[in-house]
């Protein structure tokens, strides 16, 4: 396995770039932007990825080990099967993109952004997700044992599966619709509201 280590990556442009199951240590890739890059199987270990920018860039299998992501901007990107431990990702961005399969149990990810992400089976187990945003996001079969969602925006998420009594939503922001999934799992019976009847004449 190639390993890079202890380099200076500040502002680099990595469009297009490609790494193939090379070992990143203490690489500052802080403000690194990146257009269609691919990494594939890839450790990055204390790696600063600070105010980065990827765009249309994925990290597939990747692993992820006490890396900052202060204000990093994911856009689009796929991160499929890649985990994360130890990292910060305060001010965290990410529009859309595919997440699948992500591991970010016991996570912190307060005041994080996730927007139309797909986060299918995404291992979200005992994450403290508080005050972050998960706008419009696929979260169906997440695990989301022990999660801590309060005073996060979920409003447009695909919740199906989730269990109330497993994760706290104590002042989360939610639709309707999401309402009514979230009554049903919780084995209340939702119906619809009856007409009034009129009055007499």
């Amino acid at each position: 396995m190639e390993i890079i280590r202890g380099e200076d990556w500040y502002g680099r442009d990595l469009d297009g770039a490609e790494f193939d199951g090379v070992e990143f240590v203490d690489v500052d890739m802080t403000e690194l932007r990146a257009t269609g890059a691919t990494f594939t199987g890839c450790t990055f270990r204390t790696v600063r990825f600070n105010v980065a920018e990827f765009t249309d860039t994925a990290f597939s299998n990747c692993t992820f080990q006490g890396c900052n992501f202060f204000d990093a901007t994911f856009v689009r990107c796929k991160l499929t099967g890649s985990a994360f431990s130890g990292c910060d990702f305060a001010l965290l961005k990410a529009e859309g993109g595919n997440w699948s399969f992500v591991d970010l149990s016991g996570a912190e990810l307060r005041g994080a952004r996730f927007t139309g992400v797909r986060l299918r089976e995404a291992d979200l187990t005992r994450a403290r997700c508080a005050e972050a945003v998960f706008s419009g996001c696929d979260l169906s079969a997440a695990s989301l044992t022990g999660a801590d969602f309060s005073a996060a925006d979920l409003t447009g998420s695909d919740l199906t599966g989730i269990d109330p009594e497993d994760v706290l939503l104590r002042g989360a922001t939610i639709d309707v619709r999401q309402a009514v999934t979230l009554a049903e799992a919780a084995g209340i019976l939702v119906v619809p509201t009856p007409t009034p009847t009129p009055p007499p004449p």
